[in-house]
C-alpha cells in the first residue's frame, strides 16, 4: 500500500488523514479479544496508584479501565499489528524511514460512559527535537463516530508550533489546552479497521461516549529513528521502543 499524492497533499495541509480499511474486520475482532484479556489480566495486579491512573470512573461497568500503554511492546499480537508492512510503508511515508513505535496504548470507551479527552497536542507530551517526525496511528478497533466518540481535529494547527498546555489539580496527568478560541475542530469518524493518522503537532480531542455501542481502538505513536525526546513530560521507557526496521 503506498498513499497517493492527494492523501500526502491532504495530512500536509490538515495535519491528519483518515485510510479506511487498512486492518481486517477479523483482526480488529481479534484485537477486542486481546484487549480484554489483557485487561483482565492488569486487573489482577492493578495496585491503588494504578487505580487512580487507568480506572474509567464513568462508566457503571465494575472495574473498566479507561487505557492501558505500551501494548505494542507488551503483547505480541499488537506488535503484530503495528508490524503491519500497509501500516509501516505509510507512516514511513509520512514521517521518513526506519521508524520507531516509542509508545502505545489501548483505548476502552464503554457504551453510555467512557470520558472525554480535552484538546492537546501529543508532541507537548513527546517533547520531540524534531515536530514534523513524529506520527501517530489511530486504529480503530470499532466504528469511531460522533456518538461514541471518534476523535475531533484543528485542522491546519500541525503548521503551528506547539501550544501552552495545563493539568487540572485532581488530574495531573491530563494536560490540556485551554484556550480553543481561533481552532475550529472537525470530526473524523473513521469504520472499523481503518486509521486515522495525525501529525504531533496536530491539536486533537474525542468526546464522550453517548452511544449504546463500544469504542476500542489502539494509538501507536511513530518518530523517526533520528528524532530524540528532548523535554517529554514525562519519562518514556527505552526498553518499550521497538525498531520498525
Amino acid at each position: 500500500m503506498s498513499l497517493t499524492k492527494t492523501q500526502l497533499d491532504t495530512y500536509s495541509k490538515e495535519g491528519f488523514l483518515t485510510v479506511e480499511k487498512l486492518f481486517s474486520l477479523s483482526e480488529m475482532d481479534q484485537a477486542i479479544k486481546e484487549a480484554h484479556q489483557w485487561q483482565e489480566e492488569f486487573l489482577q495486579d492493578m495496585s491503588e496508584s494504578d487505580k487512580k491512573w487507568y480506572q474509567d470512573g464513568t462508566t457503571a461497568i465494575p472495574n473498566q479501565v479507561r487505557k492501558l500503554d505500551n501494548p505494542v511492546s507488551q503483547r505480541p499480537f499488537f506488535r503484530r499489528l503495528a508490524l503491519k508492512p500497509e501500516l509501516i510503508s505509510s507512516v514511513e511515508v509520512l514521517i521518513g524511514k526506519d521508524v520507531i513505535a516509542f509508545f502505545s496504548q489501548l483505548f476502552f470507551k464503554p457504551p453510555l460512559g467512557g470520558g472525554p479527552k480535552p484538546s492537546h497536542q501529543d508532541n507537548f507530551y513527546f517533547g520531540p527535537d524534531k515536530d514534523d517526525n513524529t506520527v501517530t496511528a489511530w486504529i480503530a478497533f470499532d466504528d469511531a463516530r460522533v456518538e461514541n466518540g471518534c476523535l475531533y481535529y484543528g485542522k491546519g494547527s500541525n503548521h503551528g508550533g506547539v501550544i501552552k498546555h495545563f493539568a487540572p489539580e485532581n488530574e495531573p496527568y491530563n494536560y490540556q489546552i485551554a484556550d480553543l478560541q481561533s481552532i475550529e475542530m472537525t470530526a473524523a469518524p473513521v469504520e472499523k479497521g481503518g486509521v486515522n493518522f495525525h501529525h504531533g503537532n496536530t491539536v486533537h480531542r474525542s468526546s464522550n461516549n453517548s452511544s449504546p455501542t463500544w469504542r476500542r481502538a489502539m494509538a501507536v505513536h511513530f518518530m523517526q529513528k533520528e528524532v530524540n525526546l528532548i523535554a517529554p513530560i514525562f519519562e518514556y521507557d527505552r526498553s518499550h521502543f521497538i525498531e520498525m526496521f
